[in-house]
C-alpha cells in the first residue's frame, strides 16, 4: 500500500470512528488507539501536502491563527419561530393549520434545543460552508470553527443523499462541558459565562479555531432544505440524514391529535431536565413539505411551525434600586437592580419595569422582597411582591421627573405608557441610540462600527448625527485608542458599501417612529421616492396597506422638522439611495388596483405567499377574512366550507389560479 493510498484509508476509518463515537455513543476502539491513528495520518499528511484534504479529520483540532469571519446570504432565509406559552394558543395553532388545509396533515413534535443557530451546507456529500443565522438574511461564515466539533460529519456516510443541500441545527454546550468550563474560568478569575447558550454562540464566534476545538462543542440537526430531497415528510427526511451521519434527536415524534401533541409537551417539560443539553421548549412543525408550502409564511415566522415555550421559573429575591435608561426614541426604562439570583441557567441581576404604571401596580419599595420570572425563559420581569417581608419605614418607588442623562424635564403624551425626554438634539443617549440603529445589520448593515465604536467616536466629538459618518476619515480614526489602520480601513469600506443599500433600508435606518422593516417596505413601495414621501399627505398615508393614523402622523412630524429634512439631504448629497431601483419597480401594474382578496385552500402552481405577493405586485391588498369589501376570493383545492358559505351568502365572486394568472398574465 502506497502512503497515498494509507492517508485516504485512515481517513476513511476515522470518519468512521468518529460518528461511532460522537453520534452513536458506540466506540469500537480505544481512545489510545484514535489518537494514535490520527498521529499517523497527520505526520503523512505533512509528508504529502500535495494530497491536502479540507475534510479530513486531522482538520477537527483547528488553527490558532485569527481568522475574520466574512459576511454570508442565506440562500433560503432562517426565520425564526412564533412563540407560544399555552395549551390553549397551541390549540389555535392546531385549528388556524386545520382549517387552512382542510385535509388531513401530521405534526412532528420535536425537543427545542437551547442553543446557537447553524446552517450547513453539503456539496457532494462534503462539507463545504457553515454559516450562522445573523439577521435571517445574512450570516457569518464560520466552517472552520465548524469542522472542529466532532458531531458534525465532515464527509457523509451511506448513500441517496441529494447533490446539493443545506441542513440546518443548533450548536450546543452540553452541561457537563459548560459547568467544567466555568469551574476552570473561575480558577483563572476570568468572568463566567451565564449559562450554556452564551457559552456556546461565544466560542463559535471564536476568531481562534484551536479554542473551538478544545471546548467539545455539540450539534443536533433538525431541517433539511434542498432541490431533491428523498421525501416530502420532514420527519422522513431527518431520518435519511440520520443514516448520512448526521447527530439527529431520537425523540422526534410524529403525530395527528391535539392530545397526542400535549402528552408529548407534558412528559417533556419534566424530563428535559434529565437532559445533557439545554432546552427551552417543544417545536411543533407540519410535516409535510407540500403542505408547509401551501401554509406559506408571514413576515417573520412559517405558518406551519410554532415553539411552545415551557412554563418559566420562579424566584425570590431583594430589589436594592432603580435606575433608568433612555433609548434612541427618548423613551424612559426603569430597570430592577436585584440581588443576583440563579434563573433558568442564569444567573438574573436586573429586570424591566417597562413604565410607570407597572411600578405603580406592583406598589415597589426598595428593599422589597420579589418575585422574578423570566418570560419565555428569556427576559426577566418582576411578577409580584412578598409584602410580608417589606422592610419597616422603606421607601416607596416613584418614577423620576427629568432625563436622568441631560436633566431635561420628562413628558408622557396621551395614550401612551412611557415617558420620554424631548432633548432629541443634545440628549447623549438618544443620538448614540439613533445612530446605532442605522449602522445595525437589518438598517444600513456597516460593518466594523458597533455600540462602542460609535459611543467613542462620539466622545471624541467625530459624529453628532448619522449624517457625520460620511465625513469620517481614515487618518482620523487611526489616531484613536486601539484603532489601527486595519481597523479604519474595514470602518471607511464598510461606510462606503453602505451608499448601495436600498431605498427601503434607508427609510428604516432614519429611525422614524413606529416605521419597522415591514412598513418601511409598504411605504418605500408606495413613495419611490423621497421627495414624494415628504410632500405626502396624511389621507395618502394612511390609503397605504397597514399605516393608520398614528403612523402616517408620526411620517409627517417627521418630514415637517427641519433639522430631520436638512438630515436626509446630507444624506442624499452623501451618496445614499433615496428612491427605488427602476428593478424593485418593474412588472407592478395597477389591474388589482383598489381590489381586496382573500386566499384560501391549497395551490398546486404558487405558495400562498407567492400569490400574495402578486396581489401586492399588482396594486391589489390581502385581507385575511370575507366581508361585503372583499373583491373576490382567490380560492385553491379544499377551500373551507365556512369561507365557501359565506362567500355564496354575500355574492362574493371565486377565482381560480389559472384564471387570476392569467388576469395579471403571470405565469
Amino acid at each position: 500500500m502506497t502512503e497515498i493510498e494509507r492517508i485516504d484509508l485512515l481517513r476513511k476509518e476515522l470518519h468512521a470512528h468518529n460518528h461511532n463515537y460522537y453520534i452513536l455513543n458506540a466506540p469500537t476502539i480505544s481512545d489510545q488507539e484514535f489518537d494514535r491513528l490520527m498521529r499517523e495520518l497527520q505526520e503523512l499528511e505533512a509528508k504529502h501536502p500535495e494530497h491536502y484534504d479540507e475534510n479530513s479529520p486531522s482538520q477537527r483540532v483547528g488553527s490558532d491563527l485569527n481568522k475574520d469571519f466574512r459576511q454570508v446570504a442565506h440562500k433560503y432565509p432562517m426565520l425564526s419561530l412564533g412563540n407560544t406559552y399555552s395549551q390553549a394558543e397551541v390549540t389555535d395553532f392546531y385549528e388556524r393549520v386545520r382549517k387552512s388545509l382542510n385535509e388531513d396533515f401530521e405534526i412532528c413534535c420535536e425537543l427545542k434545543f437551547d442553543g446557537t443557530s447553524i446552517s450547513l451546507t453539503y456539496e457532494n456529500g462534503k462539507l463545504v460552508q457553515a454559516v450562522t443565522r445573523g439577521d435571517g438574511v445574512r450570516g457569518d461564515d464560520v466552517t472552520d470553527n465548524v469542522k472542529t466539533i466532532r458531531s458534525i460529519p465532515l464527509v457523509l456516510q451511506g448513500e441517496g443523499y441529494p447533490e446539493s443541500f443545506e441542513i440546518r441545527g443548533e450548536i450546543l454546550m452540553p452541561w457537563k462541558v459548560f459547568e467544567e468550563l466555568n469551574r476552570e474560568r473561575e480558577l483563572r478569575e476570568e468572568p463566567l459565562f451565564a449559562n450554556p447558550r452564551n457559552a456556546a454562540s461565544g466560542t463559535l464566534k471564536s476568531q481562534n479555531s484551536a479554542v473551538v476545538a478544545s471546548r467539545k462543542l455539540d450539534a443536533y440537526l433538525y431541517y433539511l432544505l434542498g432541490e431533491n430531497l428523498p421525501h416530502d415528510g420532514h420527519y422522513e427526511n431527518l431520518q435519511e440524514a440520520a443514516g448520512w451521519g448526521f447527530k439527529v434527536s431520537g425523540h422526534m415524534r410524529k403525530v395527528r391529535t391535539l392530545q397526542e401533541i400535549f402528552d408529548f409537551i407534558n412528559y417533556w417539560d419534566t424530563e428535559r431536565k434529565n437532559l445533557p443539553v439545554a432546552t427551552d421548549g417543544i417545536v411543533l412543525k407540519v410535516n409535510s413539505q407540500r403542505q408547509q408550502r401551501n401554509l406559506g409564511y408571514t413576515a417573520k415566522s412559517p405558518r406551519w411551525a410554532i415553539a411552545y415555550k415551557f412554563q418559566a421559573e420562579r424566584a425570590l429575591t431583594r430589589l436594592e434600586k432603580v435606575t433608568y435608561q433612555v433609548g434612541r426614541t427618548g423613551a424612559v426604562t426603569p430597570v430592577a437592580n436585584l440581588t443576583p439570583v440563579q434563573l433558568s441557567g442564569t444567573v438574573v441581576k436586573r429586570a424591566s419595569l417597562h413604565n410607570a404604571d407597572i411600578i405603580a401596580s406592583l406598589d415597589l419599595h426598595i428593599g422589597d422582597k420579589v418575585y422574578v420570572e423570566k418570560g419565555g425563559e428569556i427576559i426577566p420581569k418582576i411578577t409580584g411582591v412578598d409584602l410580608g417581608s417589606r422592610p419597616a419605614g422603606s421607601e416607596k418607588v416613584t418614577f423620576i421627573t427629568h432625563c436622568p442623562e441631560c436633566g431635561s424635564p420628562l413628558v408622557r403624551y396621551e395614550d401612551e405608557a412611557a415617558h420620554y425626554c424631548t432633548n432629541e438634539s443634545s440628549c447623549p443617549p438618544q443620538i448614540k441610540g439613533r445612530i446605532e440603529h442605522f449602522i445595525s445589520r437589518r438598517a444600513m448593515n456597516i460593518e466594523g462600527l458597533g455600540p462602542e465604536t460609535v459611543d467613542q467616536f462620539y466622545q471624541e466629538g467625530m459624529i453628532h448625527d448619522v449624517a457625520d459618518l460620511y465625513t469620517l476619515q481614515a487618518a482620523d480614526i487611526c489616531r484613536l485608542e486601539r484603532m489601527g489602520e486595519k481597523s479604519a480601513e474595514n470602518i471607511i469600506r464598510g461606510i462606503e458599501n453602505s451608499r448601495q443599500a436600498p431605498y427601503e433600508r434607508v427609510l428604516f435606518a432614519l429611525g422614524i417612529r413606529f416605521v419597522g422593516e415591514t412598513v418601511a417596505k409598504k411605504v418605500a413601495k408606495a413613495f419611490p421616492s423621497v421627495e414624494l414621501l415628504e410632500a405626502a399627505t396624511l389621507d395618502e398615508l394612511i390609503h397605504v396597506d397597514e399605516i393608520g393614523t398614528k403612523i402616517a402622523q408620526s411620517i409627517l412630524r417627521y418630514f415637517h422638522d427641519e433639522k430631520n429634512l436638512l438630515l436626509v439631504d446630507r444624506l442624499r448629497k452623501a451618496g445614499l439611495r433615496m428612491e427605488a431601483d427602476k428593478e424593485d419597480l418593474s412588472g407592478h401594474t395597477d389591474k388589482l388596483q383598489g381590489k381586496s382578496v382573500v386566499i384560501s385552500g391549497v395551490f398546486a402552481r404558487h405558495s400562498r405567499d407567492e400569490y400574495k405577493a402578486l396581489i401586492e405586485k399588482h396594486g391589489g391588498k390581502n385581507v385575511g377574512s370575507i366581508s361585503k369589501k372583499t373583491s373576490f376570493i382567490l380560492a385553491g383545492d379544499n377551500m373551507g366550507p365556512s369561507k365557501l358559505e359565506k362567500a355564496e351568502k354575500l355574492g362574493i365572486p371565486i377565482m381560480n389560479e389559472d384564471d387570476f394568472l392569467a388576469l395579471t398574465e403571470e405565469e
